[in-house]
């Protein structure tokens, strides 16, 4: 009716932008004056980067549908219950990057964003075992397939080379922020470990 797709919507959603209320079905329901309100403040740049969010989950699902990361040991190690955790804070990683580039809030409150959405990510996966290492590399697939969205974006949007390599140290700066934050947990609870034998 607005001209807004329900992924776009669940991303919004999920990135704390619009508010949703479930049916008892569990089906998202949303108050058409906040999407009226956010798609009108969407400027310049948000219009120019909007599609970025879609962007990279479309790619993740594709990558992880058909390629090797299904194969990788960080996926494997993964069972479904955790993955599904993981699903929301992915969809909430790519629409902080698209919040980024188009300067929908402060920079600064996005970066603090990302490094406790990393966090989350870090406590997700040090909790369901997986070792820092496959960590990390489960963290290069999803920043590959952000970069690669971001590449995409501004290539749909034909912005000037300097536009597009400043989107791209952009999103690279939010996603140091990520895996600060993933590091942080994963020694955060390192620490609580030993200080728990200590204890013992």
């Amino acid at each position: 009716m607005l001209g807004v797709d329900e992924s776009t919507l669940r991303r919004w959603s999920d990135g704390g932008h619009v508010k949703a209320f479930r049916t008892v079905g569990g089906h998202r329901r949303f108050a058409q004056s906040e999407i009226r309100e956010l798609i009108a403040g969407r400027g310049h740049e948000g219009g120019r980067y909007g599609q970025l969010g879609e962007l990279a989950v479309t790619r993740v699902r594709r990558q992880l549908h058909r390629g090797p990361a299904r194969e990788s040991s960080w996926y494997t190690g993964v069972d479904e219950t955790s993955r599904e955790r993981l699903r929301p804070l992915g969809r909430r990683l790519a629409a902080l990057a698209a919040d980024y580039l188009g300067r929908r809030r402060r920079r600064a409150a996005l970066l603090e964003d990302a490094r406790k959405l990393g966090h989350e990510y870090g406590e997700e996966l040090a909790t369901s075992g997986m070792p820092l290492p496959q960590a990390i590399e489960a963290f290069i697939f999803f920043r590959r397939s952000l970069d690669d969205a971001t590449k995409q974006a501004t290539k749909r949007s034909s912005v000037s080379a300097s536009d597009a390599l400043s989107a791209y140290e952009q999103v690279a700066s939010l996603a140091d922020q990520v895996l600060v934050g993933l590091s942080e947990a994963y020694q955060s609870l390192q620490l609580s470990a030993v200080m728990n034998k200590e204890d013992a």
